[in-house]
């Protein structure tokens, strides 16, 4: 199994940065797939940002494509969003997930999850 515990959120202002990390335990991480999703209130998870874990190869969503990165440090079982040029549709509470397998981009899909961090970003 693994854990996950995500950090890095808080409130910055429309154009700021933030950075997101992720740590994972268990011996699976390795071979997991990542993802990044994130939540409003009355509104789906959707999918941020997911990286594989065969090559590391990444896929963003369109809303976000070219302002976050994400990566992976397997060494130390940590995941990263790198957050640049923040609007406040960004706003969120960003959750990052795991799962065996190639990456996918729906929720249910995932196995593992975090417990949450908000994001706000005000105008």
């Amino acid at each position: 199994q693994a854990q996950l515990v995500e950090s890095g959120g808080g409130v910055v202002q429309a154009g700021d940065s933030l950075s997101l990390s992720c740590a994972a335990s268990g011996r699976a991480f390795g071979t997991a797939s990542m993802a990044w999703f994130r939540q409003t209130p009355g509104k789906e998870r959707t999918f941020v940002a997911g990286i594989t874990w065969i090559d590391s190869s990444t896929y963003y969503s369109a809303s976000v494509k070219g302002r976050f990165t994400i990566s992976r440090d397997n060494a130390n079982n940590t995941l990263t969003l790198q957050m640049n040029s923040l609007k406040p549709e960004d706003t969120a509470v960003y959750y990052c997930a795991a799962r065996r397998g190639p990456i996918r981009t729906t929720k249910t899909d995932f196995d593992y999850w975090g417990q949450g961090t908000q994001v706000t970003v005000s105008s």
